[in-house]
């Protein structure tokens, strides 16, 4: 078992994004949140979490965290013991995908925070969970707190992200490929997907979860990192 954790968030979000998985794990585990708020590029914000945790790790990303976790495997991944990606895509944006982030940028530039949650609520969560208002004032509540300036930085860093496809097949040590059954931003055909392209990997379909599996099925996705962690 790897003695240090390290958790990169999505996009606009926090810590709070873990919150049930760090308290699960922290007391077997040295859990590091990595920040991913300051730099503009995912090459430079996967150089900051290399610098900023020494030695070996195990490594775990959720939507931009992925991207992120793929972008550490790039440059180091001797630093890495094991992987886990979490409602992610190994796939740059589509064409349609990038018009959008571009309008969610335009949003943020004007300071309309409220007018990106309404857009991407209906997508971000299971169907049974859209009138959630409790988890919909989390989400929003990360989002406030990550600020305009990073979220914007956030989003064009995802903008300029490569093909990761690539680099799977290489990826030899254990993977967990985890995500909700109901994820409409990166639904299950694309993580079997790339479970499919890396030998040692498992996939694990969460049910009754959307695309932020940690936060509206913590029990479930906390006990598939532990599963992920003990294996040999």
């Amino acid at each position: 078992m790897a003695e240090t954790l390290v958790l990169i968030p999505g996009l606009a979000n926090t810590p709070r994004l873990y919150d049930a998985q760090i308290e699960a794990l922290s007391p077997r585990q040295r859990i590091v949140v990595a920040d991913h708020t300051r730099d503009d590029s995912l090459p430079e914000i996967a150089a900051r979490i290399l610098r900023e945790v020494p030695g070996r790790f195990a490594l775990a990303g959720l939507s931009m965290g992925g991207y992120v976790a793929m972008e550490v495997m790039r440059q180091a991944p001797e630093r890495v013991e094991r992987l886990a990606l979490l409602d992610t895509s190994a796939r740059p944006d589509t064409p349609e995908a990038r018009s959008d982030r571009e309008r969610m940028i335009a949003l943020a530039e004007a300071g309309r925070f409220d007018d990106i949650i309404s857009r991407l609520w209906p997508r971000l969560v299971h169907p049974d969970r859209q009138s959630d208002q409790a988890l919909r004032e989390v989400v929003a509540g990360m989002m406030r707190e990550v600020g305009k300036d990073a979220y914007i930085r956030q989003q064009r860093a995802i903008l300029a992200r490569p093909d990761s496809r690539p680099i799977l097949p290489g990826i030899e040590i254990p993977t967990l490929v985890l995500v909700g059954e109901g994820d409409a931003i990166t639904p299950p055909a694309v993580a079997r997907e790339m479970a499919e392209m890396i030998e040692w990997s498992s996939l694990v379909v969460i049910p009754d979860s959307g695309h932020l599996s940690s936060l509206e099925q913590p029990e479930p996705v906390t006990h598939a990192l532990r599963l992920w962690l003990d294996h040999d």
